[in-house]
């Protein structure tokens, strides 16, 4: 674990507001990640939490202010998973979404594609505050050049620990640096591009548990690296909410056709 810079501060969150998102697909993602966000506040019988008074909203207009009031107290709603993720898109007229590949060292995932993000710590008190600290830490992305657009479901890694991803666009010209320890390349997959591209399956020697099975599964390739397993999932399932684009998600035995549950 590493100390964030005491001048990085976590407790003052951006909301984008939909209308006033220049280019057509984002402000679709937009409104569609959102309207999904925002169905938490209509579940009961979870009570209504307050946002916590050292919490601000900045760069918010007067016009969004109310709605992205409550799309914060949806993410403060939400349950703390074990981990959680950023999915960073850029805001401009071509976006691309932020991805990195794991050390090749690392006790788990290693040389793995992956969004930034991490597991819970203490203090974080949030899915929120998970992401943008491990994003800060992982690629020097500072959490104040970043505008929050919600969540997605939760997924469940190969480990079994539960995922939340949340979605935000970030500035297109932000110089990120990767954290050597963690992450050994920051990376950019064309957005318009996963929107229109087919996926290819996969095949890859996986070991868990002491055992190894060639495991069939679609990815995407982007810039040399293939892109599967959670990070490929929670592409999918941004893909599906935005825009409607169905992916069927397998995990298939090579030799005996017999398909994982993930």
């Amino acid at each position: 674990m590493r100390v964030t810079q005491p001048a990085v501060n976590f407790d003052e969150f951006s909301v984008a507001v939909p209308k006033l998102i220049r280019y057509p697909t984002l402000r679709q993602l937009a409104e569609r990640v959102q309207s999904e966000t925002l169905k938490t506040l209509q579940a009961p019988p979870t009570p209504t939490l307050e946002i916590p008074a050292s919490s601000k909203l900045y760069g918010t207009s007067v016009e969004g202010t109310s709605n992205s009031v409550r799309l914060l107290d949806s993410l403060y709603q939400t349950p703390i998973a074990d981990a959680s993720i950023l999915v960073a898109i850029t805001h401009e007229r071509h976006p691309k979404l932020l991805l990195t590949r794991r050390a090749a060292h690392m006790t788990s995932h290693a040389g793995e594609v992956s969004c930034a993000g991490g597991k819970l710590e203490i203090g974080d008190g949030n899915n929120v505050v998970t992401a943008l600290r491990e994003a800060c830490e992982e690629t020097a992305l500072p959490p104040n050049k970043v505008q929050l657009l919600g969540q997605l479901p939760i997924q469940i890694s190969k480990s079994g620990m539960s995922v939340r991803p949340i979605v935000a666009l970030i500035a297109p010209d932000l110089a990120l640096v990767p954290e050597l320890g963690e992450i050994s390349r920051i990376f950019w997959a064309d957005f318009e591009a996963l929107l229109t591209q087919p996926t290819v399956e996969y095949v890859i020697e996986y070991t868990m548990q002491d055992q190894t099975a060639t495991l069939v599964t679609p990815s995407w390739q982007v810039d040399g690296e293939t892109v599967w397993g959670l990070t490929g999932k929670v592409i999918a399932s941004l893909l599906e909410t935005g825009f409607d684009r169905q992916f069927e998600w397998y995990y298939r035995l090579q030799e005996s056709g017999l398909y994982l549950d993930r």
